[in-house]
C-alpha cells in the first residue's frame, strides 16, 4: 500500500436475495482489475443499505483499518430517490465525523453519468434489434 491510499466504496441497496448483489460483485471485480493493472492497490469494495452486509458504515471502516485517507463512495442507484437524497447524507456526516482524518467523497448516483446511460441505452438498441 502507497502512502496515500484511496479507497472505492460502491453502495448498492440490497436485497433479500443474495443473487442481487451478482451484477454489483461484478462491477466491484472489474474495477479492481483496472486499478491492479494501474497499479493502483487501493481497495474496492461493496457495501448495502439494508438486508445485506458489509452495511455502508461498516465498509468505511474497514477501508479505515486498511490505511485509506480518501475514500470515494459511488451510489449504485439510477436517480435521486430518498436513499440518496435524506438517509445517505446523513450517514456520510456521521461517517466524516467518527473519521476526521478521512477525506470520504461521494459521487453522484451512477445513473445520472451520461456514459451509463449511453451504455444503457445501447443495451436497450441491442434488445430490440435482437428481438427480431
Amino acid at each position: 500500500m502507497s502512502a496515500s491510499s484511496r479507497g472505492l466504496i460502491l453502495l448498492g441497496h440490497g436485497a433479500r436475495d443474495s443473487r442481487w448483489a451478482a451484477p454489483f460483485e461484478r462491477v466491484a471485480s472489474l474495477v479492481r482489475a483496472r486499478r491492479r493493472a494501474q497499479h493502483d492497490e487501493g481497495p474496492v469494495s461493496l457495501a448495502f443499505l439494508e438486508w445485506m452486509q458489509p452495511s455502508l458504515q461498516a465498509a468505511i471502516a474497514a477501508h479505515v483499518a486498511h490505511g485509506c485517507d480518501r475514500i470515494v463512495i459511488v451510489p449504485m442507484f439510477m436517480g435521486q430517490g430518498s436513499h440518496v437524497r435524506r438517509d445517505l447524507p446523513q450517514w456520510l456526516d456521521q461517517a466524516r465525523a467518527a473519521h476526521p482524518h478521512v477525506r470520504i467523497d461521494c459521487a453522484s448516483p451512477i445513473g445520472e453519468d451520461e456514459a451509463v446511460l449511453l451504455a444503457l441505452a445501447a443495451c436497450c438498441e441491442r434488445a430490440l434489434r435482437e428481438s427480431r
